[in-house]
């Protein structure tokens, strides 16, 4: 994260991947077209239709073993109450082999339940783990091939948070939420069949339980709903604070910004900790008052039960069965609740990828793609017009020739379109107007991966990552060997330094690559830069963030590097551009002036006026 963002107030949802869970839509968080929605994640699905047919059938068939047992069980019961008042009464005995039989045929059953619902968990995490592989790969796919201008409006935790959390979501929701969903409609439907089975009356009053059970579930869902979003909403803001403040501690501390910081996360952690408690207490209830509404019921049933057995129509193990159906028969009504929610937020996340996947690509390369084994490195802009939108122009008319070798320093304020150019040239966007040549070739007619190969960048902001020192290097052109990064790292100036680490080119550089000085960063970017071997080089205020005897040793390492390369660059110091075979001076997106560094001083005009506010300002020291 740079250094130099506000760390008073953040102002994204989330961490630095929206926060937990932020992706997964958060409770409460519903897709705009539900159905479209759904169409489309169907469409993953389709190709697994043989499997989702085998895990329906599997978890259908291992409901339906389950809920046979408690009438079984009944039976067995039912056998030992006779049992016993036929021994009391000495006309018989307990049938132990009738009840060992029917334990054996439980046990049987159980057994084969539980099979069915392993074979059917296995298939269906398989086949959601696929549809989920399959949707990581389209993400990355299409991340690759979005275009620059996506980005500038989307954030990076919001990208991320698609291919981790929102991926993660339906990957549980279809490895977990499918079959619940099966077998709870089966349960359902199956204790239904089994009550009306044994008795039609105390059936009709244990479904007395359903309107009551539904009304509670819904006023519950209502008010936790709420609290749950906003739970996710602080969950996030909260670790975005925290994020914020530990990325930027040297920051808060120089400024003294602790007292804002911790007042800005004890307002987050509160709202937090108030939208927590709430939304566990209102989901808590919902176990209790569904237990006090079935035990309601059983009362009716244990009434009714009694009377029936008391009139002889009904048998104490038939009794015990329908109880057992009506202690099961709540759960799977509150299962499905459960899910119907769990299922909005995954096709909310589902309608953010697909959208992600809908998005606009980048151009695609020219079928007849030009080679650039022959490039020299001639640029040329020709008429150069863009616009970052349609409204607003930032190049309006950029003309300039340069020939291959030579270096060109382009300047100007802030906001004159510097860096622009640079992108343009390397095709992160295309021109709006007019065209870039490479040896009089329009660069979209080359392969945008072979047009970046022409170019070696050295910015303002090295970009190192989490490997050895060595790797780092090498990622200049991927192929290199140990000798050859080598060799390019005494170019830069860069092997004197690594030699005196205790792990020498095995060192590893930490996230934030802060175990090594800003200057040391930028020489290893240059040694990266020569490893790639390009025909033209970009140096984008290389260095403007060193100290006066780095940006020596810097400069010395550029020079090399810039040998015999077509080079722009790009600097806010002026004094480090004096010996450029030509200067273009940039202004509000066109160049006002151009020449060598004493010309333009002779002329005493935009140049001029830049130069000498610089050395007024105490450049003097770098002349």
């Amino acid at each position: 994260m740079s250094q130099n963002k506000k760390f008073e107030q953040p102002k994204r949802q989330g961490g630095p991947m929206g926060g937990p869970m932020g992706g997964m839509g958060g409770s409460g968080e519903k897709a705009k077209d539900a159905k479209g929605t759904l169409k489309k994640l169907l469409k993953y699905l389709s190709p697994y239709t043989v499997g989702l047919i085998f895990v329906m059938i599997f978890a259908i068939a291992s409901t339906v073993f389950t809920v046979v047992g408690p009438k079984i069980l009944g039976e067995a019961t039912t056998i030992l109450v006779t049992g016993m008042m036929s021994k009391i009464t000495n006309s018989g005995t307990i049938d132990f082999t009738g009840i060992g039989r029917i334990i054996l045929i439980l046990i049987a059953l159980y057994l084969i339940s539980a099979l069915f619902n392993y074979i059917q968990g296995f298939i269906m995490t398989k086949i959601s783990n696929n549809v989920t592989y399959n949707l990581r790969k389209e993400i990355n796919a299409k991340i690759e091939r979005l275009p620059f201008s996506y980005f500038d409006r989307h954030n990076y935790g919001e990208v991320l948070s698609h291919i981790t959390n929102d991926v993660d979501a339906i990957n549980m929701s279809l490895s977990q939420g499918i079959t619940q969903l099966i077998t709870s409609v089966t349960s359902i439907i199956g204790i239904l069949i089994m009550m009306f089975s044994i008795n039609w009356q105390m059936s009709l009053v244990a479904m007395l339980v359903l309107p009551f059970s539904a009304v509670l579930i819904g006023i519950i869902m209502k008010f936790s709903q709420k609290f749950f979003k906003a739970q996710q909403k602080y969950l996030g803001m909260v670790n975005g604070q925290v994020e914020e403040m530990y990325s930027n501690h040297v920051i808060v501390k120089s400024f003294n910004g602790e007292a804002q910081a911790v007042k800005n996360f004890s307002e987050y952690n509160d709202e937090l900790y108030n939208s927590a408690w709430k939304s566990q207490f209102f989901s808590g209830m919902m176990q209790p008052l569904m237990s006090f509404i079935g035990n309601i019921g059983y009362v009716a049933i244990a009434i009714m039960g009694g009377y029936f057995a008391a009139q002889g129509t009904l048998s104490i193990g038939a009794i015990q069965s329908f109880i057992q159906y009506m202690r099961s028969f709540t759960q799977p009504i509150a299962q499905i609740a459960s899910q119907s929610n769990a299922l909005q937020s995954t096709l909310a996340a589902s309608e953010k990828i697909f959208a992600l996947l809908e998005q606009a690509e980048e151009e695609p390369d020219p079928v007849d793609a030009l080679p650039i084994e022959d490039i020299k490195g001639d640029v040329a802009f020709a008429h150069v017009k863009f616009g970052y939108s349609a409204e607003k122009t930032v190049i309006n008319d950029f003309k300039a020739s340069v020939g291959a070798g030579q270096k060109i320093a382009i300047v100007g304020p802030t906001g004159a379109g510097k860096t622009t150019m640079v992108k343009l040239l390397m095709r992160f966007y295309d021109v709006t107007e007019g065209a870039i040549l490479v040896d009089y070739l329009d660069i979209r007619q080359f392969k945008r991966n072979d047009l970046r190969k022409m170019f070696g960048m050295v910015l303002q902001d090295t970009w190192l990552y989490n490997d050895t020192i060595r790797e780092n290097i090498r990622y200049g052109r991927l192929d290199a060997t140990d000798e050859e990064v080598y060799s390019a790292a005494k170019m830069a100036q860069v092997d004197h330094f690594v030699q005196t680490l205790p792990e020498g080119y095995d060192m590893i550089l930490n996230e934030e690559s802060s175990n090594i000085s800003a200057g040391q960063k930028q020489l290893m970017t240059i040694a990266r830069a020569i490893l790639a071997n390009p025909k033209v080089l970009i140096l984008d205020e290389a260095t403007s963030s060193v100290d006066t005897r780095t940006e020596i040793l810097i400069q010395k390492a550029m020079d090399i590097l810039m040998e015999g390369r077509t080079s722009f660059i790009i600097a806010h110091r002026l004094s480090t551009i004096r010996n450029a075979d030509l200067i273009l001076v940039m202004n509000l997106g066109d160049i006002v002036e151009s020449g060598t560094h004493e010309e333009l001083l002779a002329k005493g005009g935009f140049y001029a006026n830049l130069y000498n506010s610089q050395f007024e300002a105490g450049e003097e020291e770098f002349a």
